[in-house]
């Protein structure tokens, strides 16, 4: 018999509690102040609640019952229409304050008898406990609290300013039978606020912390993207994928094998944005759908760069996702990046950069699980994936990339200026080809009209070998 669920009418979020909160349960809703606790109760409060079975939502002292309808009023979720039909506003403040605990239960009791509810909303449930004369009256009340909403049965949110530590010493947490914690974390001057799975009775849930958005919509989720390996094989095409320029082909043994992820790499000016815009286009020839995911080139000065060489972001083959990396949430772009191959038919894409990509994570740990995970979405998609990485040094760089970069690049390009008494020459090395020849030889190249063009080899010095 499969348990019924309650959406929260966002996909990912019901995704993470795999397929939605149980019916008939009691979950606690834990975070600090402007978390968005409450925006997150009514969203499931209007989302679920019907005519023979509505929603009640009880305010106690910390949260005023007018406050919390001037602020649900603003959300795009809230249904006027609904309140005093199927979603009913309630406070406990007066029969707390009279009677205590034994009034609020008397107070629920009434509830129940008169609305019959689906969905019963506690907000501040915390609040309660400072009515407690001793730990042992709360737990009894909590247990008086459980039993009635149990044997109703209803679903139940209780919604409280909880800290980490409270969640191994507060009784109402072994209660509940869900806890979903919301919290902000900042890493440097940016504020990234996360949502955390830490108990789900009779289901299975995501584990780890989920970014998530509060908006007029409400809560928008973003699942943390751990790709985890898996056992089973699949199909790639045989056929290479051209890198667009002839003679890097010809270094890569006829390019690079489908659905492989290709790092490039070198200092600022050294053509890396370029050996993308080659790659994409070359693929648009070819008739093959390609996504430019940008975070440094707005569209102006893309098009720009683009239109230089014979090139133009309105091919109907190219698609720009631009975002500027100042205010990122990695977690919101990638799942938009993944959303635009689907919808594209993409068979290839350019990341640019994967500095400004690092940046707006702001966690390195998170930063590598999200590019292992971009990188094997893409390989099983047969997806052909290039990505940009700027080195700090000019010349003869002794560090490839941070944070294991180039160890998720099945193919490494590496791009460098050379000293000589005229002035510098760029120069070019395949380093790395996985499951493939190449050679490892390094080449000068000039950027001219047509985009790059190799010529001979060089030696370290930066004369002819």
């Amino acid at each position: 018999m499969t348990a019924e669920r309650l959406s929260s009418g966002d996909h990912n979020l019901d995704a993470i509690l795999g397929g939605g909160l149980l019916t008939h349960s009691i979950t606690l809703l834990a975070g600090a102040p402007g978390s968005g606790k409450t925006i997150l109760a009514q969203q499931y409060v209007f989302h679920n609640a019907a005519g023979e079975r509505p929603a009640v939502y009880l305010t106690t002292v910390s949260e005023p019952l007018d406050k919390v309808l001037r602020y649900g009023q603003t959300m795009d979720f809230f249904d006027p229409k609904a309140v005093g039909r199927t979603v009913f506003y309630e406070d406990l403040g007066q029969p707390l304050s009279a009677d205590g605990l034994a009034g609020v239960l008397d107070r629920i009791d009434t509830v129940i008898r008169e609305h019959r509810p689906g969905i019963i909303a506690i907000d501040s449930f915390k609040a309660l406990r400072s009515y407690a004369a001793a730990d042992g009256e709360f737990r009894r009340f909590l247990h008086s609290l459980a039993s009635r909403l149990s044997a109703f049965p209803s679903t139940s949110f209780w919604i409280g300013e909880y800290d980490v530590g409270e969640q191994t010493t507060a009784p109402e947490f072994a209660v509940a039978d869900a806890i979903v914690s919301l919290s902000s974390q900042q890493p440097d001057q940016r504020e990234l606020r996360v949502l955390q799975v830490h108990k789900l009775r009779g289901s299975s849930f995501q584990s780890g912390k989920h970014a998530y958005r509060l908006s007029g919509h409400g809560i928008e989720v973003f699942p943390r993207l751990a790709d985890v390996g898996r056992s089973v094989g699949y199909a790639l095409d045989s056929e290479r994928v051209s890198s667009g320029i002839p003679a890097l082909d010809t270094m890569l043994r006829d390019g690079f094998r489908p659905g492989t992820a290709t790092l490039v790499a070198g200092p600022t000016g050294s053509g890396k944005t370029l050996t993308g815009l080659h790659f994409i286009f070359a693929g648009a020839r070819r008739g093959e759908p390609g996504v430019i995911a940008t975070l440094q080139e707005n569209p102006t000065q893309l098009e720009r760069v683009a239109r230089g060489f014979g090139w133009s972001l309105t091919d109907d083959k190219v698609e720009l996702l631009y975002r500027s990396s100042v205010d990122l949430y990695v977690d919101q772009w990638v799942y938009e990046l993944l959303a635009t191959v689907e919808r594209a038919g993409a068979r290839r894409v350019l990341i640019d950069s994967l500095n400004d990509l690092a940046f707006a994570a702001g966690d390195q740990m998170r930063y590598r699980e999200y590019l292992y995970s971009l990188v094997q979405r893409c390989s099983r998609g047969g997806v052909s994936l290039l990505m940009t990485y700027e080195l700090a040094d000019l010349y003869q760089s002794e560090r490839l990339s941070e944070f294991g970069i180039s160890r998720a690049a099945d193919n490494v390009v590496v791009l460098q200026y050379l000293r000589r008494r005229s002035g510098l020459k760029r120069t070019l090395t395949v380093l790395k080809t996985r499951a493939s020849m190449h050679e490892p030889e390094v080449r000068e190249f000039v950027i001219a009209e047509e985009g790059i063009v190799l010529g001979d080899p060089v030696s370290a010095d930066g004369s002819a070998p």
